[in-house]
């Protein structure tokens, strides 16, 4: 009897066994559930202001209708970099303004689209927040955001028009995001354009060149770099030649070496007269051959020197200034001073004076990557 017990309890449990394995067999096996995806943030306006550190400068002032942030300088610098800003996907405003030459272009003209040279030397683009009375070599464009968008409209230059940048920008998603990031919409105007690239130029700045270590106690000149700077700082003295110095300053002063003004320099006569620079724009024979006083920092970066790129040295430029100045209506009346007697500069005050311009070289400019292009090449 034991043994017809265990005979059926043992069959019975063979038995479940193998209905449990059937009903296995049948099951449908349910596809596994991944959980549900995070909704992806969206792209909003974003304020963060972007801090401008501009050392022992004075305070610049900048646009109160366009305070810096983070997402509109990064917007301009995609801009600055971008080749679709020419007609033919060839240029980029970085093409004429390179981060190893200070932001300059060292050809004496630079090169469009339709391979002809543009009318005058490319200007650098750094400290332009310190720029006063227009921008261009004539002063044509009342702000940077103004500058920023001719050169993409010059048959010269990038030959392109804004409608059609508008159109290749507007096909691309990262310009829509970054837009959006920048302006708080997707949508693409020349204004925004033009207000993002005055940005991104805002905030290049050379303020690290020996000259400012030096100044700063860091440092100190070797004696002809003092020697240089004594004369670049001498005023002009036509009566007492041993207390006379080359006057640099009266042109080239404050902390960007500069003054926002448009003057003759005494390249050529009246007659000589081939671009009337500044008169072009206020149409006043007063400004004939006046042209916008650059900055000499990184002056030893940004050859060919003139607004028409003539000289292609430091000692040129210099000469030019000791005995070399032509005399025109419109010349600046403290050069017309020196006509007499030169600057009365010897080879040695050449060579002192211009290793102190030296000084002015910001080495740091070229490897800031602040300033790097965004897009890999």
């Amino acid at each position: 009897m034991k043994n017809k017990t265990l005979i059926i309890l043992t069959c019975g449990f063979f038995g479940l066994v193998l209905i449990i394995n059937a009903c296995k067999k049948d099951e449908v096996e349910l596809p596994v559930v991944p959980d549900k995806p995070t909704p992806e943030e969206p792209i909003v306006q974003d304020l963060t202001p972007y801090e401008l550190n501009y050392g022992s400068f004075p305070p610049p002032q900048l646009p109160a209708d366009n305070e810096l942030t983070k997402e509109k300088v990064k917007l301009g610098k995609m801009l600055f970099y971008d080749k679709k800003l020419s007609n033919d996907l060839t240029l980029s405003c970085a093409s004429c303004h390179k981060q190893e030459d200070a932001f300059n272009d060292i050809r004496k003209f630079s090169i469009g689209t339709a391979g002809l040279p543009g009318g005058r030397q490319a200007m650098a683009i750094f400290n332009m927040a310190w720029h006063r009375a227009g921008f261009f070599w004539d002063g044509r464009a009342p702000l940077l955001r103004d500058q920023a968008l001719l050169p993409i409209q010059d048959p010269l230059e990038m030959n392109e028009t804004l409608e059609n940048v508008i159109v290749k920008l507007d096909a691309e998603e990262i310009y829509k995001n970054q837009f959006t990031r920048a302006f708080g919409s997707e949508e693409i105007t020349s204004e925004k354009i033009g207000l993002a690239m005055e940005q991104f130029m805002l905030t290049i700045l050379s303020m690290d060149s020996k000259y400012d270590q030096v100044e700063s106690g860091k440092g100190s000149y070797t004696a002809a770099e003092q020697k240089g700077k004594d004369l670049f700082f001498k005023e002009y003295n036509e009566f007492f030649p041993n207390e006379s110095g080359a006057d640099c300053a009266h042109c080239h002063g404050g902390a960007n070496f500069d003054n926002s003004q448009f003057m003759n320099n005494g390249l050529d006569t009246d007659a000589e007269f081939t671009d009337l620079g500044r008169a072009k724009v206020t149409k006043d024979p007063k400004d004939n051959a006046k042209f916008k006083v650059p900055s000499l920092r990184n002056i030893e970066l940004t050859p060919p020197y003139m607004h028409d790129g003539r000289f292609a040295t430091l000692e040129e430029v210099i000469d030019h200034y000791n005995n070399e100045i032509d005399s025109s209506s419109t010349l600046d009346r403290a050069l017309l001073a020196t006509r007499s007697t030169g600057l009365r500069l010897s080879d040695e005050d050449k060579r002192n004076l211009i290793a102190f311009l030296k000084t002015l070289t910001d080495a740091s400019l070229a490897n800031n990557s602040e300033y790097f292009n965004p897009f890999p090449e």
